[in-house]
């Protein structure tokens, strides 16, 4: 026999010895595994929705927010986008959840010479009066939400004796730039009448 017979008859046998039946599943270990995966998963859920409600709680003292106005006047701009959150003015860490301002949803911005009108399906929309509008910038984020330099506009609002940020980001961010020069212009406007 050559030797390379030999070492194929002996992989063959090798093979054909190595050839036995799996291992049997310990179910029961699986189980367990898998229902205490679930129960970790359901506890750190729990954790964070408390937490969520905890940190309403500390912002009760937020006054409820001022409802759209059914006669707005001229439309001086409008938008689509996504309202991505509000934080204490300053802190981009700090989100506000009272009053469903912690809720990121789809917006549709209306600005006129009364104030900011905020409409969001499936949340709670809000109007921010002329008078307490702060002024507005181009941002890379807001608490839970980070974009490229200028992706955000983040307009700075007073509400209950707190300065307040909300994130907006438009469907057409070419929009950004208009919509900050409009809100800034606006707050001089209001600034030198007060």
């Amino acid at each position: 026999m050559t030797p390379a017979t030999q070492l194929a008859v002996s992989l063959a046998t090798g093979l054909a010895d190595e050839k036995k039946s799996a291992a049997v599943t310990d179910w029961a270990a699986r189980l367990g595994w898998l229902v205490g995966l679930a129960l970790f998963v359901a506890l750190v859920y729990w954790l964070m929705r408390e937490g969520w409600k905890w940190r309403g709680t500390l912002q009760s003292d937020l006054p409820a927010l001022p409802e759209v106005p059914d006669l707005l006047g001229p439309e001086k701009l409008t938008m689509s986008g996504r309202y991505h959150g509000s934080t204490t003015a300053g802190q981009w860490l700090d989100r506000i959840v009272a009053h469903g301002l912690g809720s990121r949803s789809r917006a549709e911005l209306t600005l006129t010479d009364e104030g900011l009108a905020v409409e969001r399906p499936g949340a709670t929309d809000f109007f921010v009066p002329v008078a307490e509008l702060r002024g507005a910038r181009l941002d890379k984020g807001i608490a839970g939400k980070v974009l490229t330099e200028g992706g955000l506009l983040v307009v700075t609002w007073e509400h209950g004796g707190k300065l307040i940020d909300s994130g907006f980001r438009s469907d057409h961010a070419a929009e950004h730039t208009t919509w900050a020069d409009a809100l800034n212009q606006m707050t001089k406007h209001t600034e030198g009448a007060r």
